[in-house]
């Protein structure tokens, strides 16, 4: 089956961009301390845009997400050997932007029906080297907000959320990641709304958003001879976002809240339909929070299907549905399975740990568990759907029970 890509850049963005062109502007930052540190005129325009909508203080672009954590974790005044808990499920620029400061990722186990990190998985991993907790919304799906705020405040930590792939998503009335000290979405080509590349980060903390617009443009050269304790060893990259893409993301934002409407409708649709085939959990959606569908992610149940979820995934996927059957566990990557990760045995922080810097397999049994037998994931993000689309879907779903005698 042939699916039409998903692409949000229309009219809008290409008049957009003729602008910019006809300019001769195409970026506008300068490194040193003058008006145009923050940017050119598309870029300040779509940081106030987005501070509007998202209803927070600050609003910082960077050139892609990754380097929008790297930004953040660097903004809290962190130290080599400090330890930022997360999940294992997320990208891996999640944990490399952690180790990118010399601080140590430690991975906490998710909760089986969000995805999501566990806050009961928490707390037993928090000691005095923690500094920061970051919560991470996978597939469009917000975190635990209010319950890992509330770990934060009891152990004075600070509160990260990656929000990459829930754009728009909201926890309550309030937007995912405005709980947290500081967070932000991705603007990679195939989230709800994109730039090519890129990334939004938001904060309401004053000190935070400073740092991270130090760091995104160069800030060892912009600091100069501060007094200010606080910008000690500001190194500084360049993270900035191009005048063309600053335009593109303003057409980009109004169109937002109409993709997720259209994502909420469709997942809805497959939910109504799938939810009658025994061993297949349609997406589970915590009370007031909105789930924007980045993936459609289902789990299947083998105890009721008696069959492996990797028969069925390639049953689906030899029928043409872009179905995914796996999320790698980060914990579970080579550079975490070696020593090497996190330098030599003499480190303290191996000596508290028994199994010294090591995760071994079955460290995070529920991860690993959906990881390896659960898991199966429609790639909303890659396809523009239609009814007709989505009614092909559910008949080869259904079709695939079918051969399996499930129905």
């Amino acid at each position: 089956m042939k699916f039409k890509k998903y692409n949000t850049i229309k009219v809008e963005e290409r008049r957009a961009v003729n602008k910019v062109m006809k300019s001769g502007i195409l970026s506008n930052f300068f490194a040193n301390k003058n008006k145009n540190f923050l940017g050119g005129k598309y870029v300040l325009k779509f940081e106030k845009e987005c501070q509007k909508y998202f209803k927070v203080n600050h609003a910082i672009t960077v050139n892609s997400w990754t380097s929008g954590l790297i930004a953040i974790i660097g903004s809290l005044d962190v130290r080599p050997g400090d330890e930022i808990i997360l999940s294992p499920w997320t990208m891996s620029a999640c944990s490399s932007a952690i180790l990118h400061w010399g601080c140590i990722p430690i991975f906490a186990d998710i909760n089986e029906k969000t995805f999501n990190i566990d806050p009961n998985k928490i707390r037993s991993k928090i000691t005095n080297k923690t500094k920061a907790i970051m919560g991470i919304d996978l597939f469009g799906q917000p975190c635990d907000m209010l319950e890992l705020k509330k770990i934060c405040n009891k152990h004075n930590l600070k509160f990260i959320c990656d929000s990459a792939q829930s754009i728009g998503a909201k926890y309550k009335n309030n937007y995912s990641s405005t709980y947290a000290d500081v967070g932000g979405y991705s603007l990679n080509f195939h989230k709800h709304i994109n730039t090519g590349e890129g990334g939004i980060i938001i904060t309401n903390n004053k000190k935070i958003a400073h740092k991270c617009r130090l760091i995104r443009n160069h800030a060892e050269v912009t600091v100069g001879k501060s007094n200010s304790r606080e910008l000690v060893n500001m190194i500084g990259y360049n993270f900035r976002l191009t005048e063309i893409q600053a335009a593109i993301g303003i057409e980009q934002l109004k169109k937002l809240k109409k993709i997720i409407k259209k994502k909420i409708e469709i997942a809805n649709y497959l939910s109504k339909n799938l939810s009658k085939l025994p061993g297949l959990e349609i997406p589970y959606l915590k009370k007031n929070r909105t789930h924007v569908y980045y993936s459609y992610p289902m789990k299947i149940n083998s105890e009721i299907t008696k069959i492996h979820r990797d028969k069925i995934w390639k049953m689906l996927l030899g029928e043409g549905v872009p179905v995914n059957n796996k999320i790698p566990c980060l914990h579970l990557l080579p550079m975490f399975q070696k020593q090497i990760a996190f330098g030599n045995n003499n480190y303290p922080w191996n000596k508290n740990r028994k199994y010294k810097g090591i995760y071994k397999s079955g460290t995070l049994p529920i991860a690993e568990k959906l990881s390896d037998n659960s898991i199966l994931c429609l790639q909303m993000w890659a396809y523009d759907f239609t009814k007709k689309d989505l009614d092909k879907i559910i008949n080869i779903f259904y079709k695939v029970w079918k051969k399996l005698e499930l129905i």
